[in-house]
């Protein structure tokens, strides 16, 4: 691990320095050997998942693990996309003149080395490696174990993008060990990384908030809500909800916790329940929830701040939208959470009272995604607040460092 540092570190001073013409063709030539290797990514992520049925991996997990044609086109698409976006390396802002005549300003660098550490889901290895490579900065991957067949078939088409580009190989390295001893390194090198993101399991990130000796870029919970307010639309409140906790059950920005506006609850519950039974999943209510819905399973105190990540779902009727904004500020993880309602008001108090890092309104929560918000794609999720907040796309990858433009100039 100590010599994939020192690469990495060397690797970072070349791709710091690359043009940006140099880094957009690594990125498109990596799509283009993806495209081309379908068969490959398609039997190494079959070794992967027969595996992990063999391991007794979970139905979420094994969601996470697999890599359809579309999620391989979602890949490629989203190299495209990084590729396009503005290069946020080397912009000066804020330039500003000073009484004494020199001008101050800020500018955009690459943090360095990127040591990432996720589970399960291969697609993040081309995520990872594309936002970084584009924002000038190394990475060093660590997937998890149950991926490493679908990793190394990507690391194959990452290599093969960056040498068209005549960038090193080491600048981006996917660790080929699935020994856990290679996460303690990483996250105990500040000579050689930077910046820790762990993308996994809660057990996963607290490890690594815990032992890390360099700065963790993090979200522990992705405990999201929606909450259905008095003045909401049935018709667009039914179509987000269950879309919110039914389009991926695995992932960390699906609703775990339903809440209904007491003066809507007797309406709009029994269409829900339809709903929701319909699609599979199991309801776990408080007692003004099962008095409307008697079959539904009692919630307990524990269910409010459950990540499930299966087809299970918590429900809650609260008193009005005071009730809505307490409740999640207290068992939210702050990662995303959405009010659906046509009343412009309650939206914009939602919007400012709710503490956490995506907020919305008349929108599902599956939309907090660095691809849906247009930045390419992303390394994470972040609900610390310094630094980086939300998903982290190329700005959250970047740091800025004061630049002074004289002439001469000497203090006197």
């Amino acid at each position: 691990m100590a010599e994939v540092g020192q690469q990495a570190r060397s690797a970072a001073a070349a791709v710091a320095r690359s043009t940006t013409a140099v880094r957009n063709r690594a990125l498109l030539a990596t799509a283009e050997a993806l495209d081309a290797s379908r068969a490959e990514l398609a039997e190494a992520n079959a070794r992967d998942l027969a595996l992990g049925r063999e391991n007794g991996l979970d139905a979420a997990m094994l969601d996470r693990l697999e890599l359809t044609p579309q999620r391989i086109d979602t890949m490629i698409e989203g190299l495209r996309q990084v590729a396009s976006l503005p290069d946020p390396i080397g912009a000066i802002t804020d330039m500003t003149y000073r009484p004494s005549g020199i001008q101050v300003g800020k500018m955009r660098v690459p943090l360095g080395v990127i040591g990432i550490i996720y589970e399960s889901r291969p697609n993040v290895t081309v995520e990872a490696a594309s936002l970084c490579l584009k924002s000038g900065n190394a990475t060093i991957l660590r997937g998890g174990s149950e991926s490493i067949h679908s990793n190394q078939a990507i690391a194959l088409c990452l290599a093969r993008g960056l040498a068209e580009a005549g960038l090193p190989e080491t600048s981006v390295q996917v660790i080929k060990t699935t020994d856990r001893a290679a996460v303690g390194e990483l996250i105990t090198m500040p000579a050689y990384v930077d910046v820790i993101v762990p993308r996994g399991g809660k057990g996963l990130i607290e490890r690594i908030s815990r032992d890390a000796r360099v700065p963790v870029i993090k979200h522990l919970d992705g405990v999201c809500h929606v909450y259905i307010d008095s003045h909401a639309d049935p018709e667009k409140a039914l179509k987000v909800a269950v879309n919110a906790k039914t389009h991926r059950y695995g992932t960390c920005n699906t609703m775990e916790t339903l809440l209904v506006d007491s003066e809507i609850a007797e309406d709009i519950l029994p269409l829900l329940a339809d709903a929701f039974t319909e699609k599979g999943v199991e309801l776990r209510g408080c007692e003004r929830t099962r008095a409307v819905l008697p079959s539904v399973t009692v919630a307990t105190e524990a269910d409010w701040g459950e990540e499930y990540l299966a087809p299970i779902l918590a429900v809650r009727v609260v008193d009005g939208l005071d009730s809505a904004i307490a409740h999640i500020n207290r068992y939210s993880s702050q990662h995303t959470d959405s009010i659906i309602t046509e009343n412009y008001t309650r939206a914009r108090r939602f919007i400012t009272e709710v503490d956490s890092s995506s907020v919305m309104v008349n929108a599902s929560t599956r939309f907090a995604d660095g691809f849906e918000y247009g930045l390419g794609a992303e390394i994470g999720i972040s609900t610390d607040k310094i630094h980086a907040r939300g998903p982290v796309g190329l700005e959250g990858l970047t740091s800025q460092k004061y630049v002074v433009f004289g002439d001469g100039h000497i203090r006197t």
